[in-house]
């Protein structure tokens, strides 16, 4: 599913990855480890194509071909079922609930499929459609965040920090959401220092000054 080979990123001159290689199978839940600054939040948008320059190679297989994907736009990495959840949510906080997952929709016959499914998958949004984003909780906008990425069908989601400041209930339901994506087949790579999700993981990698630990 997705593939990293000796990835370096860079922030301008400021080097943040450093040799960086994973596997990541389809249908397969990695959690992503390591200390504030250790580099989680780099490698998701590096593997997005997203605000760092990279060196080395990212191959993505949406389907039975592999491709290098490693200078493609963010747009078509998105287009070809890449997702991406970042940590600040980025979520249209003067749009309602409903209309923060129109937004993205993309306006076939299976968009509005796919909307039943993901209120499914987060039950408490159905009860606050109408309700802007700026006036929910913080775990409530994550779910929502989630579920507007999800409205865009990804074959591969990527998170960041999903759990970070958010009631111990709510990262239940977070969990528990992710565990559904997974049994349908969703591959996900998420950054993640909260235990909850790690010990729900099929495993962990610990980033280490922007290096994959090996202990």
């Amino acid at each position: 599913m997705l593939e990293v080979d000796g990835l370096n990123a860079f922030y301008g001159p400021a080097q943040a990855l450093f040799g960086v290689s994973l596997r990541l199978k389809p249908g397969e839940f990695v959690v992503l480890q390591g200390l504030n600054g250790a580099g989680k939040s780099t490698l998701l948008k590096a593997v997005m194509g997203m605000e760092v320059k990279t060196r080395g190679c990212i191959r993505y297989s949406p389907d039975a071909h592999r491709v290098d994907i490693s200078h493609w736009e963010t747009h078509r990495r998105a287009k070809a079922g890449l997702g991406y959840v970042a940590e600040d949510r980025r979520l249209f906080t003067g749009l309602s609930v409903l209309e923060n997952l129109q937004v993205v929709a993309r306006g076939d016959a299976a968009s509005k499929a796919q909307e039943a499914r993901v209120l499914d998958l987060f039950p408490v949004l159905k009860t606050m459609l109408k309700r802007p984003a700026a006036h929910m909780s913080g775990g409530e906008q994550q779910m929502l965040a989630i579920a507007r990425t999800l409205m865009t069908r990804p074959r591969l989601l990527l998170l960041d920090e999903p759990c970070e400041g958010i009631a111990p209930v709510l990262v239940e339901s977070i969990r528990d959401a992710l565990l559904v994506l997974k049994a349908s087949g969703m591959a996900m790579l998420v950054a993640e220092q909260n235990q909850l999700l790690a010990a729900s993981a099929d495993r962990a990698l610990r980033l280490v000054a922007g290096k994959v630990s090996v202990s």
